[in-house]
């Protein structure tokens, strides 16, 4: 058992009176007067290191799960208007595949003109899929496909997509090679995709977009 005066009890070590260091009614004889410039000093030390951690939290985010884009043009008018902002999830299809329907930003293909880095479309047509054209309605394996997200407008091709697997090649009718995506925008009339580069590499995928963040009196769910 503890002993007054020992270890576990308040006054000192030896028996003698309590060490007034811990009391409020009682100055610390021994403890030396706080420095001003050391104190500000810690305290600035300390903001730097919370604004460090707090940096290298927003880039791991950005990095690995999380980041936003803007719509840099009207192709996905009506879903998404020109400079609308959404987030998009990057971990989204390292834990699953991807979807009919899910809107994904993507790296620019390859030979696309314009100084646009990131693209973000509609996956239409999956691997293996064969897509087709025929009086303004798409067809997926020559079933027809049904898209409200356009509104009514006709979707139409005018030209051989490249790299299809398509043989022999024809205007209005792409097979999915593996690993590829067919991607459209959702203004059929006014979009640079799939139907002029032809279907994306899985590969080049960023991340699907779930969440519409801006304009604020429209922030939603894709």
């Amino acid at each position: 058992m503890a002993q007054p005066g020992g270890a576990n009890g308040a006054g000192g070590g030896d028996g003698g009176p309590p060490d007034e260091r811990f009391w409020a009614d009682g100055p610390d004889p021994v403890a030396p007067r706080p420095n001003r410039v050391q104190s500000q000093l810690r305290t600035l030390i300390e903001w730097v290191a919370v604004a460090v951690g707090a940096l290298a939290v927003a880039l791991l985010i950005k990095a690995f799960l999380l980041q936003a884009f803007y719509i840099p043009t009207a192709s996905m008018d009506p879903t998404l208007r020109e400079d609308d902002r959404v987030l998009v999830n990057k971990l989204s299809y390292r834990v699953g595949d991807v979807q009919r329907g899910d809107i994904i930003v993507f790296r620019k293909p390859d030979g696309a003109p314009g100084d646009i880095e990131d693209f973000i479309k509609r996956v239409i047509g999956l691997p293996g899929e064969t897509i087709s054209f025929s009086d303004g309605t798409v067809f997926i394996d020559g079933r027809s496909l049904t898209e409200d997200y356009v509104r009514g407008v006709p979707t139409t091709t005018q030209q051989l997509i490249p790299g299809c697997d398509t043989t022999p090649a024809v205007a209005d009718t792409c097979r999915i090679p593996a690993d590829t995506l067919f991607v459209m925008g959702d203004n059929r009339e006014s979009s640079f995709d799939s139907r002029r580069f032809g279907p994306i590499d899985q590969s080049s995928v960023i991340g699907r977009a779930f969440l519409k963040v801006w304009p604020l009196g429209d922030i939603g769910f894709l």
